[in-house]
């Protein structure tokens, strides 16, 4: 089956050229078509054009090519006719597929599937040394299992004479280089994440709230916490436009702070080897006191994006934190915004932005604040000087506002939850004006 072609733009386009190819085994076809779309969109970001895309109904993969032998003669037959140079599956092939698909369809066509074009892109959009590691390091261990050697050419040594073999193959000597480099990127990386959990470590006792902007691939977290921070990150309409999470102070409109940290987006097929390394990364999602899933409510696939960023955040071990759900594009069709936020609200904190022209931005503070301080409250303490270790336990465990230091007492206002209120209770006035009642 063809979803479409595209042959008006054959001539003169630098991009490569590509043939999409999907296997739709036991999920309406429409899903199937789904998927695709999302695949152009991931082939653009890459810099591709997609001139084909074909699609087979099996009941299981062909364990040799995962398509049928008569697909495969039609997707060569693509490839040579639309001048493609390039395939891509919307689902993970094996080494041996892939050197399977590449021997059948010649003229020298490269084969590659989706998790290999999320790699790309990674590559593409990694600013930061961490990101470039992260990035090198999924890199290498998905292609070095998929290192394929065509015979006698691969080997660096030609046959001797007599009983002389032919040496180390030029493949065994790639593999050996690869696994030492993933051994140094590990290393690297871990070194990192040293200094990262330190910094969180600081930012743990600065007592200071942090609010995780998590959501689908191109929902807009750039875009907001450019606006509500001021950050100058790149926010462009492009799939995983940013890998390298960024935080910046965020003031509330009661003058509190809260750490604001913009994460990598999620996606539909999101490989396991993409997740694993980017988890240090990741981790500042999971160790956030409030998550913010932004939602593009313009986009009609908005339900199912919600549904693969709740699955993802479970998986990461991130499900149960408090959210707000932010409905963003609102300016690109409220109605459809509103029509989101109505099918999904269930009990849910929602709100509905645009990031690009401010609207909503008072009330999505007023709904942060809300959930921030749930359950807190601004409390003034009086600590006589011998019992200072209290204040210590204010400043691990709440918000300090402000201290004085007196002759006699220390007093403090700190926004303090109930279990913090009822450990340092008896340092409270008021609560001891109470209990005297």
């Amino acid at each position: 089956m063809i979803i479409n072609s595209n042959p008006a733009n054959r001539a003169g386009v630098e991009h490569t050229r590509a043939v999409l190819v999907g296997l739709n085994i036991s999920e309406p076809m429409e899903e199937t078509e789904k998927s695709l779309a999302e695949l152009e969109r991931l082939l653009d970001t890459a810099g591709g054009e997609c001139t084909v895309k074909v699609v087979q109904t099996k009941d299981h993969p062909d364990p040799r090519t995962c398509v049928g032998s008569g697909k495969v003669s039609e997707i060569a037959y693509w490839c040579r006719t639309m001048e493609a140079g390039l395939v891509v599956f919307d689902m993970e092939l094996s080494p041996a597929q892939i050197r399977n698909l590449e021997d059948d369809i010649g003229e020298d066509v490269r084969v590659i599937d989706r998790s290999m074009l999320i790699l790309d892109i990674f590559a593409l959009h990694a600013v930061t040394g961490e990101g470039k590691l992260q990035v090198e390091l999924a890199q290498l261990k998905y292609t070095a299992p998929r290192l394929i050697g065509k015979g006698s050419e691969m080997s660096r040594l030609g046959g001797g004479i007599g009983t002389r073999g032919p040496g180390e193959s030029k493949l065994e000597s790639d593999r050996r280089h690869m696994k030492r480099r993933i051994a140094v990127l590990e290393a690297e990386l871990e070194a990192l994440d040293r200094t990262r959990r330190t910094m969180r470590a600081a930012r743990d006792r600065s007592g200071t709230p942090k609010v995780a902007i998590v959501g689908y691939t191109n929902a807009g977290k750039s875009t907001l916490l450019n606006l509500l921070t001021d950050a100058g990150i790149l926010a462009a309409d492009q799939l995983f436009a940013t890998l390298d999470p960024t935080t910046r102070k965020l003031t509330l409109p009661d003058g509190s702070t809260a750490l604001l940290t913009d994460t990598v987006g999620f996606i539909r097929k999101l490989p396991h080897h993409l997740v694993h390394a980017f988890r240090s990364t990741l981790d500042e999602v999971v160790c956030a006191d409030v998550l913010m899933l932004v939602v593009d409510a313009s986009d009609p696939e908005y339900r199912a994006q919600l549904e693969t960023t709740e699955t993802l955040l479970e998986e990461l071990g991130a499900s149960g934190k408090p959210v707000l759900y932010v409905f963003n594009k609102c300016d690109l069709g409220a109605d459809a915004s509103f029509r989101a936020i109505g099918t999904c609200a269930q009990n849910r904190r929602t709100v509905s932005v645009s990031a690009k022209t401010g609207q909503g931005i008072p009330m999505l503070l007023d709904r942060l604040q809300e959930l921030l301080h749930d359950g807190k409250r601004s409390v003034t303490f009086r600590i006589p000087n011998a019992d200072a270790g209290a204040l210590n336990q204010l400043y691990r465990n709440a918000v300090v506002e402000s201290v004085d230091y007196g002759e006699d007492t220390i007093t403090v206002t700190a926004t303090v939850d109930a279990k913090t209120h009822g450990m340092l209770r008896k340092f409270d006035p008021d609560w001891r004006e109470n209990e005297d009642e």
